[in-house]
């Protein structure tokens, strides 16, 4: 669990990336350094001075500048899910953060062994059904998962947006109400990329903890760069992880009346993921914040005293080992404002991939 001490420094550094004060400019300078290097790197492979692979399908690059999670992952499943429905043949690479990957890729269908895959991948191939494959080099990942499923047509690559050895077609940028915090790179500051990166993005998704009360308005036209979007997570059921019993939110919440409830998650941000339980009217009485990509070695959830302890679906693929019978996980899923805008991805015509930030060389850096 958490010591007190780790949960006062994490409380002062967020403040410190996100108003600023006297550590994020003592380390201004280290920022600086920081932002020199990505602009260098951009500028190697825009010139082609470090090779870089382009994809025989069209690649959408789903990602963040601002460290840890934003929400990127149901991003990714609905993306994947909107264009199965639209008639493509998705794939999704990964780096598989949290497993030892190895040397070669590892690609497969669900259900998938987190240990294996990572968390983040076992739950894309368990929410979506469609090849994954995993790798630290993307383009090494994507190469295999091709050649395992030559149906694929369109590739999805989660969490690589700063992985430019794999070139794109639409980038999807996803962040959070943080926006950028002070504006500065790590370690000064959250950000990965400085600021003006936003710019070259085709979509920036917001992740609210509620969409705004008057919709967005609908465009007919991606011409406009980038297009933005609103999005708001809420639970869309229940699950027992022991039983598979599902409820819905309505029910769920009638039965937890009066329990004693605990909520925990392993994720970037889990106090979004407590305010939006605590929406749904659920009067938590223990909540336990986890580092993101919890291995869940042991039972972080022994001393709790709840009779009903909700966790993450990302969790979840690490916590069925356990064998704790209070444990009810929270399948969320997200809404958007304009509603369309999957409909609206600038896809290449005919499905035919489009060079974008790069020349097209080999390259699996």
């Amino acid at each position: 669990m958490p010591s007190p001490l780790r949960a006062s420094l994490t409380r002062f550094v967020q403040h410190q990336w996100q108003q600023g004060g006297w550590l994020s400019t003592l380390l201004r300078p280290l920022g600086a350094l920081a932002a020199w290097h990505v602009r260098n790197k951009r500028a190697a492979y825009a010139t082609g001075r470090k090779p870089s692979w382009r994809a025989p399908v069209p690649v959408i690059v789903i990602g963040n500048i601002y460290v840890g999670g934003t929400g990127k992952t149901p991003v990714t499943i609905a993306t994947v899910n909107a264009l199965r429905a639209q008639g493509w043949h998705p794939g999704v690479i990964s780096r598989g953060y949290g497993a030892d990957i190895g040397a070669a890729p590892r690609c497969g269908m669900a259900p998938l062994d987190a240990t294996l895959y990572g968390d983040e991948p076992a739950l894309i191939a368990a929410a979506t059904g469609v090849p994954v494959g995993v790798h630290p080099k993307r383009p090494l990942a994507a190469q295999t998962l091709l050649a395992r499923w030559p149906d694929i047509d369109i590739l999805i690559c989660d969490d690589g947006l700063q992985h430019l050895a794999l070139q794109r077609d639409i980038e999807i940028v996803v962040q959070d109400e943080r926006g950028t915090g002070n504006g500065r790179l790590l370690p000064a500051g959250p950000l990965r990329e400085p600021v003006e990166r936003l710019q070259d993005a085709d979509i920036i998704i917001t992740n609210r903890q509620a969409l705004p009360a008057r919709a967005a308005k609908a465009t007919t036209t991606t011409a406009q760069r980038p297009m933005t979007v609103s999005m708001s997570l809420q639970p869309e059921r229940y699950e027992h992880l022991s039983s598979g019993r599902s409820l819905p939110p309505a029910m769920f919440t009638a039965e937890a009346a009066g329990l004693p409830l605990a909520a925990a998650a392993g994720i970037g941000n889990p106090a979004r993921y407590f305010a939006m339980l605590r929406q749904q009217g659920l009067h938590l009485d223990t909540t336990l914040p986890l580092p993101d990509h919890h291995a869940y070695d042991d039972n972080p959830f022994a001393r709790l005293q709840a009779e009903r302890i909700l966790i993450t679906a990302k969790d979840a693929t690490k916590c069925r080992a356990l064998a704790d019978d209070r444990l009810w996980v929270v399948h969320a899923a997200p809404s958007f404002q304009p509603a369309d805008w999957l409909a609206r991805l600038p896809l290449p015509a005919n499905g035919q991939a489009h060079a974008m930030n790069a020349p097209g060389q080999d390259g699996n850096g």
